[in-house]
């Protein structure tokens, strides 16, 4: 005798009038945001073209280099970006070195004054850099270090430390204890484990700080206005501000111009850190098992 089976009715595919309403609303609403950030990047791409560009975005009636070649010398363009490449990087540097130190022992130790600690950071990521630049200037006046690049650096740096641990932490949180435990059986120290076990399984980690970390130094305005007055000094996210008020009137192409050549770094950045992104936790499934 054979047993009957009931027969199993297959699932529905097809979307249902809700589902589709909030598809439908979803898409649209990324549409309107999509638009919205791609008009002032079209209209900096045509406006460097157009030697008689305007703030209305339009078509250049006739396409020409001639902005780039107003800019192309070393005082508008080439030395500001250096400095900028001189301060950012360097402040990055710093930063992201010092969150790694200051990362791993919230990471893996445990101590009395950790959660205050942690309280701390996470109160200063939030905190406005201008609330404390009027102290900090007089406090550099009074050390001689105004207008002195390596003081900007160190300035930068230690502003953008708090939100740096921040992200460090959370990244370090996810590599496996039981591979550092393997590194020290082996009599690795400390310092041993964390540059040859730990930074390379958060290699993707590191490198979302960095470019997070670099970005917000690349277009900081206030801090660099503040602390150095020298022309030959000021980065170029200080000479954008300047550049379009030099000569009495906004000459928009050539400001077109140089806020491309203005991104091209940050892009740079973005293409060389984003082969790290997605990398750096596969090895952690050797603890399994």
């Amino acid at each position: 005798m054979t047993a009957s089976r009931t027969p199993v009715r297959p699932r529905r595919s097809g979307k249902g009038p809700r589902e589709r309403t909030v598809e439908t609303a979803s898409s649209l609403a990324i549409t309107v945001i999509g638009v919205a950030f791609l008009i002032p990047l079209l209209w900096v791409v045509l406006a460097s073209f157009d030697t008689s560009a305007t703030l209305a975005v339009s078509w250049p009636q006739q396409w020409s280099l001639g902005n780039f070649a107003a800019i192309w010398n070393t005082e508008t363009t080439f030395r500001p970006l250096a400095n900028s490449l001189i301060l950012c990087g360097g402040a990055t540097i710093v930063t992201m070195v010092a969150a790694v130190l200051c990362a791993y022992p919230f990471s893996r130790y445990r101590f009395a004054a950790k959660r205050p600690l942690l309280l701390t950071v996470i109160f200063a990521t939030g905190l406005p850099i201008t609330a404390i630049m009027i102290p900090v200037y007089s406090l550099f006046v009074q050390v001689n270090l105004i207008d002195s690049m390596v003081g900007a650096i160190l300035f930068l740096g230690a502003s953008s430390l708090p939100y740096a641990i921040f992200l460090t932490k959370g990244f370090m949180d996810a590599v496996p204890v039981e591979i550092e435990e393997s590194a020290w059986t082996e009599g690795a120290g400390v310092l041993r484990t964390l540059r040859s076990v730990v930074i390379p399984l958060m290699r993707s980690g590191l490198a979302v700080a960095t470019i997070f970390t670099f970005v917000g130094m690349w277009g900081n305005f206030f801090v660099p206005f503040m602390l150095l007055l020298s022309p030959d000094q000021l980065p170029a996210a200080v000479t954008l501000y300047t550049f379009s008020s030099q000569y009495g009137q906004v000459a928009y192409g050539q400001l077109a111009a140089f806020s491309i050549f203005y991104s091209l770094p940050v892009v740079a950045l973005y293409l060389i850190m984003g082969r790290s992104l997605g990398t750096g936790f596969a090895a952690a499934g050797g603890v399994k098992g």
